[in-house]
């Protein structure tokens, strides 16, 4: 009978999954990287830089400025040489000058390409930092997943459970009808069963919980019936492939950034050449002899050359050094504690392979012995406490077999989370 009861919630099975949609962990995590807040930040950095860019690219255009300047001074040039006939006024003390210059860069050292790939780089390492912050969502995702497969396989072996208890209420029931057994046996029996839909209830409630955790990180919800697949992760594969997280390319990043930085730190101490044109309004003009107001034009090639950055230069590349070697450090440790975490997960691993091996030769003998305790029930040899008895230690057996079974699924999930495979 218990295994008519078995196959007839089987049987059921498959037709009440024809509305049950499917969820796989991959897809878990792929929903809930696209939906997590922190995705927008990388739209924001993105525009950001090319804001930036855009307006470090503006130094290539020509560039206007309108000046003016009224000033009085002490003394005038003045020319001391009597002449017949002809008198050279000395200029006026106030002068006056109005006008406007457009320069065009030519040449400025490379500053702007510089500027350019310094901000293009710090873009990539800012998207990848979000991306370090997005591979942590993972964590969560596994924990929800994972507790709601582990809580589902326990409300299977509930069913379990409750099938041999209902043989054992039909069992005891036919023996008190023939006034062979005790009503309060029977009354055993059936607390056990309303035991068992306790903890069946306290289960579902525990799932939907779980199931609403993890609809929040989709961002869609996700029906009770919903079937989540259980991870196939080809732990032996992982074993010699090198760690592959995303912080790994963070900091390679981030070097790059700091070296962007000794390119710019060069490029500032060369020389800069532009072409001008100036035109103005001003007394004096061009003739500083002529005390009149007129207009004027100035146009040609500056050349620009400021070594004051030389003085500083050489600790501005000795700090870019020492930044890189800053970060260096910061690699080797997180290298070092990804490896040490791995090694835990794989002994772990092989722990649990183990335990899964030797819970299926105990749950095979607590079958036996309890298959023999319902026949000498029948037989009105032993008591139903007995019986009781070795039903619960087959489903501690089967208890014990889902936890470790779930664990090493966790294990492994984990060995590839953390290696970033």
């Amino acid at each position: 009978m218990r295994t008519i009861f078995i196959a007839l919630i089987c049987f059921a099975g498959p037709i009440l999954a024809q509305d049950t949609t499917t969820l796989t962990l991959l897809q878990a995590y792929d929903r809930a990287r696209k939906n997590y807040p922190l995705i927008k930040q990388k739209d924001l950095v993105s525009q950001t830089a090319e804001l930036n860019i855009s307006n470090i690219s503006k130094g290539y255009l020509p560039q206007f400025s309108l000046n003016g300047q009224a000033s009085y001074q002490s003394d005038v040039t003045k020319v001391n040489i009597s002449l017949p006939g002809i008198t050279i006024d000395a200029p006026a003390k106030d002068q006056y000058k109005l006008f406007a210059e457009a320069s065009q860069l030519i040449y400025d050292g490379g500053v702007i390409k510089q500027q350019k790939e310094y901000q293009q780089l710090n873009e990539s390492a800012q998207q990848q930092q979000v991306e370090v912050e997005l591979y942590k969502v993972k964590e969560s995702i596994n924990q929800l997943y994972l507790g709601i497969l582990y809580l589902e396989e326990q409300v299977k072996q509930s069913h379990l459970v409750k099938a041999d208890l209902a043989i054992g209420i039909k069992t005891v029931e036919a023996q008190v009808n023939n006034g062979t057994a005790f009503k309060s046996n029977l009354s055993a029996l059936k607390a056990e069963m309303l035991k068992s839909e306790q903890n069946r209830i306290q289960l579902k409630f525990s799932i939907k919980g779980m199931l609403e955790a993890l609809s929040l990180f989709l961002n869609q919800s996700l029906p009770e019936n919903i079937k989540l697949e259980t991870p196939v992760i080809s732990y032996l594969t992982l074993l010699d492939k090198e760690v592959q997280r995303p912080e790994l390319k963070a900091f390679s990043l981030q070097q790059s950034v700091i070296a962007s930085q000794r390119k710019l730190i060069k490029a500032k101490n060369l020389p800069r050449s532009s072409l001008f044109l100036q035109g103005g309004y001003g007394r004096p003009a061009l003739n500083l002899l002529e005390n009149k107001f007129d207009f004027y034009y100035i146009g040609g090639l500056k050349l620009n050359w400021s070594f004051g950055g030389l003085y500083s230069s050489k600790k501005e590349k000795q700090l870019v050094e020492v930044n890189q070697r800053m970060i260096g450090v910061q690699q080797d440790v997180f290298l070092l504690r990804t490896k040490a975490s791995l090694r835990t997960q794989q002994s772990e691993i092989e722990k649990l392979q183990q335990l899964v091996a030797t819970d299926n030769d105990i749950i095979e003998l607590r079958k036996t012995v309890k298959d023999a305790a319902l026949a000498r029930l029948n037989e009105g040899v032993i008591t139903v406490n007995d019986f009781l008895q070795e039903v619960n230690a087959e489903d501690q057996a089967r208890q014990a077999l889902i936890t470790h079974q779930l664990q090493l699924i966790q294990a492994q999930i984990n060995y590839q989370t953390l290696s970033g495979n």
